[in-house]
């Protein structure tokens, strides 16, 4: 939906228990404001500096930090700097699926966070 770079781990090893993706962020980009239903998700920073907003809150993730994301929490990864971020996202049990999607985006999934304002994301 925000065409960032991704790959799909969990598919590529074959499992439908835990969702796991690796996140490329180019510099100011952001991925979807989402929560999930049963969902805890694991954000981990490989490369750069992270940025999460979690409800109203912003976090500031350093390379090889972490931070855990219950379910019902709407969040979103964006990067508001000039160097690419690279986050690996796992989350289990993996419950998508049978989802209503409007419980996984109440609000609309493209806004950007207060911290890109002005800046246009996705690409056309």
């Amino acid at each position: 939906m925000m065409k960032l770079p991704n790959t799909n781990l969990a598919e590529q090893l074959g499992t439908r228990k835990l969702g796991a993706r690796l996140w490329r962020l180019p510099p100011f980009s952001a991925n979807t404001w989402h929560r999930h239903v049963e969902q805890d998700e694991l954000y981990f920073v490989l490369e750069g500096t992270g940025r999460i907003r979690i409800g109203g809150d912003t976090l500031t993730i350093p390379r090889y930090g972490a931070v855990l994301v219950r379910p019902s929490h709407l969040r979103q990864v964006f990067n508001d700097t000039a160097e690419e971020v690279l986050w690996l996202i796992c989350g289990a049990p993996r419950d998508e699926e049978a989802a209503d999607r409007g419980d996984i985006y109440p609000e609309d999934p493209r806004q950007l966070p207060p911290e890109l304002h002005g800046r246009r994301w996705p690409p056309d």
